[in-house]
C-alpha cells in the first residue's frame, strides 16, 4: 500500500485541518509513493524508537508528537534532530505525525473513557463538525464522589502509572472531573468555568497548579507521557483495522523519566 493512500486513510478520520495553527502534522519525512508493508507506532520519534523501527524493517513510523516543530535551516549530523531525520531518510522510511488533530478528534474522549466519565462534553471547544463540538479535553462526572486521594489512585490505575503530582487537599471530595492529556494550561479557565472539582492534566507548571487550587479546583498532574501513551495502542488498532495487508506494530510503553 502506498504511503499517500495510508495518509488518506488517516486523514479521513484525523484531518490535518483540526490541528492547531502552531502545530506541524502530516508527512514530515519521506516519499508519498513509498510502498508500505509495515508501520511502527510510537508516542515520540526518539532515538530508541527510530532504531527499533529500523531493526524491525518498518517502512513507516507514525508518532503523536512531531519530531520537527519549527522551520529547520539545516539538516546535518551535528544535532540530534538532524541525525534522526537523516537516519530515516537513509533507510527510506516515511515519517508521519498526528498531534493536535488527534487530540481534538480522539485523545480527549479516549482519555475520559479510561476514567469512565459520565455525561461527557468537550472542555475547550476549538471547532465544530456537522453541529458537533470538538476540541481539547473532556469534562464529566466520575462514577461516584471520591476523595482527591482516591481519585489519584484511580488515575494511576487507569493509565498504568506509578505516581502523580497533586495540587489540593487530598481529603476533599471530587465528583466533576476534567481531563486534558499533554500540556493543557490553556484549559484551566474552561475547567474552572464549567465547575470541575479536579483537573487531570499531563503537564502543569507550579504557578498554574497553585493558582488553580486557590480557586477551588484540585489538579492532578499525571505526566505528559503518563496520559498520552494511550495513543500508541489506539492507533495500532485503528491502522490494523483500516489497512488490509499492512502489519502495524506498537512501541512498548516506556516512560521517559523515573520517580525516585
Amino acid at each position: 500500500m502506498l504511503c499517500k493512500d495510508i495518509m488518506a486513510v488517516i486523514e479521513d478520520s484525523y484531518a490535518r485541518e483540526y490541528a492547531m495553527e502552531w502545530d506541524n502534522v502530516g508527512l514530515l519525512v519521506g516519499r508519498t509513493d513509498k510502498e508500505i508493508g509495515r508501520i511502527y507506532v510510537a508516542l515520540d520519534a526518539v532515538d530508541e524508537v527510530i532504531i527499533e523501527a529500523v531493526n524491525l524493517e518498518a517502512d513507516m513510523l507514525v508518532t503523536h508528537h512531531p519530531l520537527i516543530f519549527g522551520g529547520m535551516k539545516q539538516i546535518t549530523n551535528q544535532d540530534f534532530i538532524g541525525r534522526r531525520v537523516l537516519l530515516m531518510a537513509r533507510r527510506d522510511m516515511a515519517y508521519y505525525a498526528m498531534h493536535t488533530n488527534y487530540d481534538v478528534v480522539r485523545m480527549a474522549q479516549l482519555s475520559a473513557d479510561y476514567l469512565k466519565l459520565k455525561e461527557q462534553e468537550v472542555l475547550e471547544v476549538t471547532c465544530e463538525e456537522a453541529g458537533q463540538e470538538k476540541g481539547l479535553g473532556q469534562i464529566g462526572y466520575l462514577e461516584e464522589p471520591v476523595s482527591l486521594k482516591a481519585c489519584c489512585e484511580g488515575v494511576k490505575k487507569a493509565f498504568s502509572i506509578e505516581a502523580v503530582r497533586v495540587f489540593g487537599d487530598l481529603h476533599r471530595t471530587v465528583r466533576k472531573a476534567a481531563i486534558c492529556p499533554g500540556s493543557g494550561k490553556s484549559v484551566i479557565r474552561d475547567a474552572l468555568r464549567k465547575g470541575a472539582d479536579v483537573l487531570i492534566i499531563g503537564d502543569i507548571g507550579h504557578h498554574e497548579g497553585i493558582d488553580a487550587a486557590a480557586q477551588g479546583m484540585a489538579v492532578i498532574d499525571a505526566g505528559h507521557y503518563g496520559l498520552e501513551h494511550i495513543f500508541v495502542e489506539d492507533m495500532r488498532q485503528y491502522l490494523t483495522k483500516k489497512l488490509a495487508g499492512v502489519e502495524v506494530i506498537a512501541a512498548p510503553v516506556r516512560h521517559p523519566y523515573m520517580n525516585i
